[in-house]
């Protein structure tokens, strides 16, 4: 008899993001097994609404959590000002609860304040976890890089919070800077 699961619409993943978790996980398997993660600094004792500002660069266990944990918002309403998954996300929205709720640190909670927040990356040097930031002069949508030049991003009204390519057509022709916090 077949499982009755594999055909319930809440189990169904899309082919490209169920590969892309695939490889995700391959990935975080691989730099857990193959290299220790650089030591955090220790720090100061907070409650779990209370997020904590770090002075040291995230690990990469820390960036792949984030990565991680943005993938698994994927499809999630799109709402202005929005900054649950309840209540749907915008770009900075998403960005803040993903921060807080995978290694407890506060993001700006506008796109152009985050094209200050932590240091600048070159984008050859982009890691999972990083945040990519879209426009000329002021900063117009900001969204999450989750490695093989993909990142995660709450779009616009109507949409839903999903996974883009930065190479693809409409990405790849926006100035992008790199912002790295920590």
């Amino acid at each position: 008899m077949p499982d009755a699961r594999a055909h319930h619409p809440g189990h169904r993943i899309p082919k490209q993001l169920h590969r892309f978790l695939a490889a995700g996980a391959c990935a975080v398997a691989i730099l857990a097994a193959g290299c220790a993660s650089r030591p955090t600094s220790p720090s100061s004792p907070s409650s779990p609404s209370t997020p904590t500002v770090r002075s040291s660069p995230l690990s990469d266990e820390q960036s792949n959590s984030i990565a991680i944990h943005a993938l698994g918002l994927v499809g999630t309403p799109y709402r202005y000002g929005g900054n649950t998954p309840a209540g749907g996300f915008d770009c900075s929205g998403l960005i803040g609860y993903v921060y807080r709720e995978s290694v407890g640190q506060a993001a700006p909670r506008t796109v152009a304040r985050m094209a200050s927040f932590g240091q600048s990356v070159p984008t050859a040097e982009m890691r999972t976890g990083d945040l990519v930031i879209f426009g000329a002069g002021t900063p117009t949508h900001a969204g999450i890089y989750v490695g093989a030049n993909r990142f995660v991003h709450a779009p616009s009204t109507g949409g839903e919070v999903r996974l883009d390519r930065l190479d693809g057509i409409y990405w790849s022709r926006q100035p992008v800077q790199v912002r790295r916090p920590g």
